[in-house]
């Protein structure tokens, strides 16, 4: 999966509850950079998360799977609330990439430390 793709999905997750806050503006800014990515790439996926047809897009790679997912995570812990929202997208991405609750508890775990 490209930067590109990875950052739209985190605003895709950001956006799920409606709010964008300063800790998960925060989280993306980093996440943007660490992936290489510039201003315009923010720009255009926020645009993209804004969208009323806005989905993630599920890489086929076993290690792009595992980590959209922790990103997800992360996504999703960044402001201290779990939404209903946040859980249900994060648990059909999950099943739609055969994850099973073992390899979900790791990545947790993993989410936990970093």
């Amino acid at each position: 999966m490209n930067a590109t793709k990875q950052l739209r999905n985190l605003l895709v997750m950001a956006l799920a509850d409606g709010s964008l806050g300063e800790r998960e503006v925060n989280f993306v800014t980093d996440r943007c950079s660490e992936l290489g990515l510039g201003e315009e790439d923010l720009r255009a996926a926020v645009s993209f998360a804004l969208d009323d047809n806005a989905s993630l897009e599920l890489p086929t790679e076993p290690a792009e799977q595992e980590q959209l997912l922790l990103d997800l995570l992360r996504m999703m812990a960044a402001d201290g609330l779990l939404t209903e929202t946040e859980k249900r997208l994060f648990a059909l991405a999950a099943a739609k990439l055969n994850f099973d609750p073992n390899r979900i508890d790791a990545l947790i775990t993993k989410a936990k430390r970093s």
